[in-house]
């Protein structure tokens, strides 16, 4: 979206937004003098007691003004969060996801983001390669925080390499002026071996240990190739895996003995390639990387615990069904198996946990965030299937309506002539299951 303000799709119920008497189709322009660029704008702008708000309606432009009742939210929700347009990406990182996404997918997965806004918003990764000084004045104005930034390298000449080769600032001194501003920071490195593994991932994490008051966790990913991928990387062996483990638990060992925290955390999938034991909950730290695969697996885990306990209490719920296939990428398999065991054992039905093998991007991609729709099809194709399938909520976008070759739910149910349904952790897997 690239008209200046944002457009209204929906008010909720008791909203300012619908005391304002905004209606669904409103274009927001100013809020007490400033131009909306963005969601946050509105709320940084727009927390003072009294608003004055110019919209734009049938073409015409409009001014509302009123008083916020104590806690009482805005109440509208927006076509796009950035009212102003996103900002797209000027790296060309070998590794980047896009570069390895065949035609015929979902529209928006082909969009290569580095907004800092949508760091601060939703979670995502951005490289801060084009920081004008308007956002540095910005970030300084309204202090957005945390940021989840893609360090990958921190020496200047390697990172400029990682990311494509054009001239980018020093990352180190764009986190220590982020840490002046009060803005924490959340770093990945994604790592490929022979380029910022070894040495040169001891210097990135010891530069971030060094900026500590401004980074607040580190993440190690092991790089992630498709089979659509220029061949110019390879993929991590089991070997070079268990080195970076080694490093990082070094490097752990003495964040805690230092301040208490680890500070470095690899991904799941670094422990899965190496063949290590996941780490306990408690060394997470609270988890700060979950959606970046830092935890996933232990919080699956853990949580399974916890729902055993539950189903083998009196009263607990019945099944609802009297049998049912679980779904997953083949990574996960050998932790969703005990756990179809138990359902099978505990509601006294038939379960079964199937690993899909992932065509679309190639044998070596074995996570469930990346299986498509039709591969589920093709690998349930002339199998015993349950009652019910359960596929992994990770395979579906944020909504979760749509796989990343862009079938919805109810076509996949129609197509499997079943129910389907969408479960990310053990207590929504047995919702799924019981009455």
């Amino acid at each position: 979206m690239t008209a200046a303000g944002g457009q209204i799709v929906a008010l909720a119920p008791g909203g300012l937004g619908e005391a304002l008497g905004l209606r669904a189709g409103d274009r927001l322009l100013r809020l007490n003098g400033h131009a909306l660029r963005d969601v946050i704008d509105l709320q940084f702008y727009g927390a003072e007691e009294t608003v004055a708000l110019a919209l734009e309606r049938g073409g015409r432009e409009l001014e509302v003004q009123g008083r916020r009742r104590y806690g009482q939210g805005w109440g509208v929700e927006f076509a796009e969060p950035l009212f102003d347009g996103l900002r797209t990406c000027g790296n060309h990182c070998p590794f980047c996801f896009v570069t390895g996404l065949p035609p015929g997918l979902r529209p928006s997965l082909y969009v290569r983001d580095d907004d800092y806004r949508l760091s601060f918003l939703q979670g995502n990764f951005c490289t801060l390669a084009d920081l004008s000084e308007r956002d540095w004045q910005r970030l300084a104005e309204q202090r957005l925080s945390p940021l989840y930034v893609s360090v990958q390298a921190t020496e200047p000449d390697l990172r400029r390499r990682l990311l494509g080769g054009r001239p980018i600032p020093d990352v180190r001194e764009q986190i220590r002026r982020l840490g002046e501003l009060g803005i924490g920071i959340h770093a990945q490195v994604v790592i490929c071996p022979g380029l910022n593994d070894g040495a040169a991932l001891e210097q990135t994490v010891a530069d971030l240990w060094a900026l500590r008051e401004a980074v607040e966790s580190v993440a190690l990913v092991p790089v992630g190739l498709t089979s659509h991928h220029p061949l110019r990387l390879r993929p991590m062996t089991a070997e070079q895996a268990r080195a970076v483990l080694t490093l990082a638990g070094r490097r752990r060992r003495r964040a805690f003995a230092e301040e208490g925290r680890r500070f470095v955390y690899p991904s799941d999938e670094m422990y899965l390639l190496a063949g290590r034991p996941l780490p306990v909950a408690r060394t997470y730290d609270g988890f700060p990387q979950l959606a970046n695969g830092v935890g996933l697996l232990r919080r699956f885990i853990d949580g399974w615990k916890r729902q055993e306990r539950t189903l083998s209490r009196p009263g607990a719920p019945a099944a609802a069904v009297r049998s049912a296939t679980l779904v997953s990428g083949r990574a996960f398999l050998p932790f969703l198996e005990p756990v179809a065991a138990g359902l099978a054992r505990l509601l006294g039905i038939g379960c079964r946990a199937l690993g899909v093998e992932n065509r679309l991007f190639g044998g070596d991609v074995t996570v469930a965030g990346l299986l498509a729709a039709q591969d589920v099809l093709a690998a349930l194709q002339g199998q015993a299937l349950g009652e019910r399938v359960v596929l992994p909520r990770s395979m579906f976008d944020a909504a979760g309506e749509r796989t990343l070759d862009d079938w919805t739910l109810e076509r996949l149910t129609a197509a499997l002539s079943r129910p389907v349904a969408i479960a990310g952790t053990p207590a929504e897997l047995v919702a799924a299951l019981v009455a």
